[in-house]
């Protein structure tokens, strides 16, 4: 065997050992650790779920890659994680944005409704409707208040779900309590007592 065709394979098995050698890419890993921190500030987790989800995968995909002291590949994994973690970050903020306004717009039309339900309770009142119609409409009404109230406060904390999911349950039992009203108060109806 000729000198030259032994130092071939020791090029060939030193450049394969360098692939997996080296050192752990850190500073990529603390990249896209940082990266998922803000993407969980801005509300990934919740608006961008599957993202989020991705990129903390990609992470942990990462981190198994270094304990094999597979760097290139632990690389690879970390630049996907930062990638993924950014990319949630915005797709947060879009959706986020549009989950306020549709938010802002079910709370509204939930005061709107709730302060036309007021009106006919007010009406039924005066028009001296009996108990069994007051007393639950009053109680619903309550509820009905309640819920709004905690629509608002989720607002105010930016959780535009629970804002949305609380606005849409007041409608719910405003619309309920207002057909009461309306079947108790009806002509028919009071012909009936």
């Amino acid at each position: 065997m000729s000198p030259r065709r032994a130092i071939l394979p020791l090029v060939v098995v030193a450049a394969l050992s360098g692939a997996c050698g080296g050192d752990p890419p850190n500073k990529e890993l603390d990249q896209a650790r940082a990266a998922i921190e803000v993407a969980k500030n801005a509300g990934a987790e919740l608006y961008a779920r599957d993202e989020y989800t991705a990129s903390e995968q990609a992470l942990a995909r990462a981190n198994d890659a270094v304990q094999v002291r597979d760097y290139r590949l632990a690389l690879n994994h970390a630049l996907d994680a930062r990638e993924r973690a950014q990319n949630a970050t915005r797709q947060a903020a879009t959706r986020k944005e549009a989950a306020g306004r549709d938010a802002m717009a079910a709370v509204d039309q939930a005061t709107k409704q709730l302060d036309g339900l007021r009106e006919r309770l007010k009406a039924a009142e005066r028009a001296r409707a009996p108990a069994r119609v007051l007393v639950p409409a009053r109680r619903n009404l309550q509820s009905a208040t309640d819920s709004l109230q905690k629509a608002g406060t989720a607002m105010q904390a930016g959780n535009y779900a629970a804002a949305l999911e609380a606005a849409k349950a007041t409608t719910s039992m405003v619309q309920t309590v207002a057909r009461q009203l309306d079947s108790a108060l009806s002509p028919a109806a009071r012909r009936r007592h």
